[in-house]
């Protein structure tokens, strides 16, 4: 997409006619819709993941049974 500013057109005329086309195009639906698109991460990503969570949980329960944190 190009837009060139027209002879003897004020610069807000300008910024209007160019987001009045940026709408128009759908540029910013679209990276709107992909703003929190992630990868899928495989199983095995996944379940160590899973497993450093679980261990993590652990450990700070076992310190707050015994009184460290």
């Amino acid at each position: 997409m190009e837009i060139r500013k027209r002879k003897n057109e004020s610069t807000s005329s300008f910024l209007y006619r160019f987001n009045k086309r940026v709408q128009q195009t759908g540029v910013l639906k679209e990276v709107k819709k992909r703003r929190f698109h992630s990868r899928p991460v495989n199983r095995r990503a996944r379940r160590n993941a899973a497993l450093y969570r679980k261990t993590k949980v652990e450990t700070i329960t076992k310190a707050k049974k015994q009184g460290n944190r």
